[in-house]
């Protein structure tokens, strides 16, 4: 079995294997990295999401807010800069694509924190007409709601009042004032009032990674066993083959018949 293992088709075989098993130590690694992504957001919604707001200076700052800091929950007292509104294009909600409505808010220090109010679908007149949307609260509001990190460039020529991502810089530039390190979806405004439909909830479900991952390990010991089961199985065969057989036993009576 060791002599035909060291033969050059079976030294081929041995090297596919080798190749394959290093491909899914590979594909298995990434669904490992995915599935643990998953779990340290969702981890990070579960402990935030609910918790009791706090100040959102305490968390916002000029530098963009760190990952950990996703998703907790802030409160911030200022007043709606209602001239400066910008509409992020192309938002889905419930399978349904419309826009998502961003509109800065003025604390009390001067700085200026931009807020996601929610979504509203396009215009019946179609995407390229802007759709309307609920006035916001003139004069002091407290707003609630959850930190988000600002998401890249999509690098695209909108419309003015218009912006393909929530780039904190692009939308700086469209209303012409410095924004904080990230932005506020909105869970609440006071006083109350109309309002853009609520974003969804976050996803807090890991996917299918963790079980892809095992599965594309699994893999690598059950091609190695597969392999090996056909060497044996082979070198069994040639084996019998070329082994004389055994004499024809030869009964006392057929001796004496003879």
């Amino acid at each position: 079995m060791l002599r035909r293992a060291l033969t050059p088709r079976w030294l081929g075989w041995f090297l596919l294997v080798l190749v394959v098993s290093l491909a899914c130590v590979w594909l298995g690694q990434w669904q490992w990295g995915k599935y643990e992504s998953r779990s340290a957001s969702a981890d990070r919604i579960t402990s935030h999401y609910t918790a009791d707001p706090v100040p959102v200076t305490d968390v916002l700052g000029t530098d963009p807010v760190g990952l950990d800091h996703e998703w907790t929950r802030v409160r911030a007292t200022g007043e709606y800069l209602t001239t400066e509104q910008v509409l992020v294009r192309n938002r889905p909600l419930d399978g349904t694509y419309g826009y998502e409505v961003l509109l800065p808010l003025r604390l009390e220090d001067g700085g200026v924190v931009l807020v996601d109010r929610g979504w509203v679908p396009n215009s019946p007149k179609g995407a390229d007409v802007a759709p309307e949307v609920p006035a916001a609260p003139r004069g002091e509001v407290t707003v609630t709601g959850w930190v988000r990190l600002g998401e890249k460039s999509l690098g695209r020529d909108m419309p003015t009042g218009q912006v393909a991502s929530i780039n904190l810089d692009e939308v700086s530039q469209q209303i012409d004032a410095d924004v904080l390190g990230g932005y506020v979806a909105l869970q609440s405004e006071e006083p109350d009032g109309p309002r853009p439909d609520p974003l969804e909830v976050p996803d807090t479900d890991t996917g299918p990674h963790l079980a892809y991952a095992i599965q594309w390990w699994l893999v690598i010991p059950a091609l190695w066993l597969f392999v090996v089961l056909a060497l044996r199985r082979e070198s069994q065969e040639q084996g019998d083959a070329g082994r004389a057989p055994k004499p024809k036993k030869v009964r006392i009576w057929d001796e004496e018949d003879g």
